[in-house]
């Protein structure tokens, strides 16, 4: 298809990168804003709960990328989709940003909350077995140069990553734990307060913009690696 072809996506990539840029700053003064100025403090937790507002939406991001991942590797695994497979080289090192955020941010909040850094419980635990993930991930498009051997090591990896992700959503629910359950509920009533809620979601853009920027700009610097290749074939 004419659309997807890597001249075309440049043109429409430089696009989407000029309206990102026109808007992120904008967008993040606004959230910026509400979390730290506008929306209350935590009558128990006070300002460390504004932690929350890079916390939650930086787990959502790193869960969302894992399974845009995983669904991509498997079709890429059986249709051999070029442009798959450049987007899970794109993913996987903002996925593993946004995990580390999650890890580092939590244990921020964790410290004043729970009365420590850090805890081998399930939630912790599992986010720290999806970030292990994520290296190998990178690794195995660093160092494994064989493409057959290559998208069955990522589709392996992708197996792990699937199964560890329900178990990051119900850990707080199966076992135990020191993380409390989710306060916010899709699907139901949520037990979190519109003024905080409007601060999350806001940021929530914030971090979706910023991964939607980084990931065009290494998505393209893919495209323009292979157009290099191609031109010293000739």
């Amino acid at each position: 298809m004419e659309f997807f072809s890597f001249g075309n996506l440049v043109v429409y990539i430089d696009r989407f990168i000029k309206f990102i840029n026109s808007i992120f700053f904008i967008v993040l003064l606004l959230g910026l804003s509400f979390a730290l100025i506008i929306s209350p403090k935590d009558y128990l937790q006070g300002d460390s709960v504004r932690i929350m507002y890079v916390h939650v939406p930086s787990a959502w991001i790193s869960l969302s990328i894992f399974s845009l991942i995983a669904v991509s590797t498997l079709l890429n695994f059986i249709f051999k989709i070029k442009n798959l497979f450049l987007l899970i080289k794109s993913l996987a090192p903002l996925g593993l940003l946004f995990t580390c955020l999650s890890i580092v941010t939590g244990s921020l909040w964790g410290k004043p909350t729970w009365g420590t850094w850090w805890a081998w419980d399930a939630r912790l635990t599992s986010m720290l077995a999806l970030m292990i993930i994520y290296v190998f991930f990178i690794l195995s498009f660093k160092y494994v140069k064989d493409k057959e051997k290559l998208l069955k090591f990522l589709s392996a990896f992708s197996i792990l990553g699937v199964i560890n992700i329900p178990i990051i959503k119900y850990s707080v629910e199966w076992w135990t734990t020191l993380h409390q359950p989710a306060s916010i509920k899709f699907l139901g009533t949520s037990s979190i307060h519109s003024s905080m809620l409007i601060p999350l979601f806001l940021m929530l853009l914030v971090l979706l913009l910023y991964c939607a920027l980084i990931f065009l700009m290494k998505y393209k610097t893919e495209i323009i690696k292979i157009k290099k290749q191609n031109i010293k074939r000739l």
